[in-house]
């Protein structure tokens, strides 16, 4: 099975593309939309720019394309880069959002290709709980939602975490996956990458009740 993985750089995409690998599956290229702003409607915004560093540790092939995030274009950016490709199908790290993957099996169709979602509809608590188990690293570079607050920004996502976004979730109602939007993640290392990488530098924003973690410089080790 010859693959396109859509990658962000997050913990759920990433997921992905491991679970393709172990399926035996080609990733023929990891696929990278870098939206202008955060108004997209499709692709995750935060330090999406840091996917090529992501993509030398795991030693794949990456694509990179520009979308202005507008809700009518970016999808037909995305077909232009798919429709170049020699794939059968395409792997997204859905998990809940009913308009993301209803979009892509859509264009999935109209280019007679596979839509495959292998963590879609999962138990959110699980599902983190097997990624820190399989031994991702990954960290919170954005929140948004009632109950965060700036100690949150660059935090790693371990079993204390968990423990404690299900606590949010219990008092606030969150997704515990963030697939609400409340927040977004990065992964520094995986069982699948060759090198690990590592923040060197990055700057914190807030504003508000809700803020971002901006990596400014990193590398691969």
């Amino acid at each position: 099975m010859r693959v396109a993985v859509l990658f962000s750089g997050g913990k759920d995409s990433t997921f992905a593309a491991w679970l393709a690998l172990s399926y035996g599956w080609n990733v023929v290229s990891m696929v990278t939309m870098l939206p202008k702003s955060s108004s997209s409607y499709m692709f995750h915004h935060p330090n999406v720019n840091w996917t090529p560093l992501q993509a030398e540790a795991m030693e794949l092939p990456l694509i990179l394309k520009k979308t202005p995030g507008k809700k009518d274009e970016e999808l037909e950016d995305l077909k232009d880069v798919l429709s170049d490709l020699e794939i059968d199908g395409v792997l997204t790290g859905a998990v809940a959002s009913e308009y993301q993957k209803e979009k892509i099996d859509l264009l999935c169709e109209k280019l007679k290709l596979k839509s495959f979602a292998p963590i879609w509809h999962k138990d959110s608590e699980q599902l983190l709980r097997e990624m820190v188990d399989s031994g991702f690293e990954m960290i919170i570079t954005s929140v948004s939602a009632q109950g965060f607050d700036e100690s949150w920004l660059g935090r790693k996502i371990d079993e204390r975490c968990i423990d404690d976004l299900a606590r949010l979730k219990e008092k606030f109602g969150i997704n515990i996956s963030g697939e609400g939007g409340e927040y977004e993640s990065l992964v520094l290392h995986a069982p699948f990458f060759k090198s690990r990488m590592k923040i060197i530098s990055s700057e914190t924003r807030w504003k508000g009740t809700a803020g971002s973690l901006e990596v400014t410089n990193a590398a691969c080790f």
